[in-house]
């Protein structure tokens, strides 16, 4: 309210009682990455329960795999796969555009499940319910609280979609590297040491850490891995 009466030159800066109070010390987050067992436990509650269980299964293993935000996954349209290569078009936080990576399995998956619940016209939404709406946020809000009520763990630390984004990185840091791990997450920001300017993952090597982490080939993989797969039993 401060800043729009500053804006419109109602108030003047140094008036206002707002900006002489100091910002409360920010908490760190509790998220955690979830360990492979807490990963497949979800995972299974999700597709045992619910109203639409195939839409649930694609919300999680989209996320997991490409460790993407909620907004990035709620903005897919059906030019935003390509199913022949295994990448989504991501346009997430702060505008950022990408093709992420994905699986061939969950590509093919994707699409099906767009053509099965009506999306025809290149910009028409991926995600959609039975009835051809697309989703919303509130699906999620509806999955992780039937997920809580089934997993009291879930609902007692507060497990979100943005867990799993937590869970994908720190695998990929861990078997991938710094370098990679930001690529795969989509960061652009510069902050850090100078070097981080220079630690940049490329396409290819997302590719080959999803590849590594689904345990299933990808057609941009430039190189095998002999990591333990994480995802290999929560396949869509």
């Amino acid at each position: 309210m401060y800043n729009r009466a500053i804006a419109d030159g109602l108030l003047e800066p140094k008036a206002s009682p707002a900006h002489r109070v100091a910002k409360p010390w920010r908490l760190p987050s509790t998220r955690r990455a979830l360990t492979p067992d807490e990963l497949e436990q979800i995972n299974a509650v999700a597709r045992t329960s619910g109203n639409d269980v195939v839409l649930d299964a694609l919300l999680l293993r989209l996320h997991t795999e490409t460790a993407c935000r909620r907004g990035g996954a709620l903005g897919l349209r059906l030019m935003d796969l390509n199913v022949e290569y295994g990448l989504v078009r991501l346009c997430e936080k702060g505008g950022t555009l990408r093709w992420q990576p994905v699986s061939l399995n969950l590509a093919t998956r994707l699409a099906e499940h767009a053509g099965v619940r009506g999306a025809v016209l290149p910009t028409d939404a991926l995600l959609r319910f039975r009835d051809g709406r697309a989703v919303t946020s509130r699906r999620y809000d509806h999955l992780w609280y039937r997920l809580g009520q089934q997993l009291p763990w879930v609902a007692v630390q507060g497990i979100s979609t943005h867990w799993l984004r937590h869970t994908t990185l720190t695998w990929v840091e861990r078997h991938f590297g710094y370098g990679v791990a930001r690529a795969y997450a989509g960061h652009t920001d510069s902050t850090g040491a100078a070097t981080t300017t220079y630690m940049k993952g490329q396409l290819q090597e997302v590719a080959t850490a999803l590849a590594a982490m689904t345990g299933q080939p990808h057609p941009l993989a430039n190189a095998t891995h002999d990591a333990a797969s994480l995802l290999r039993a929560t396949r869509p």
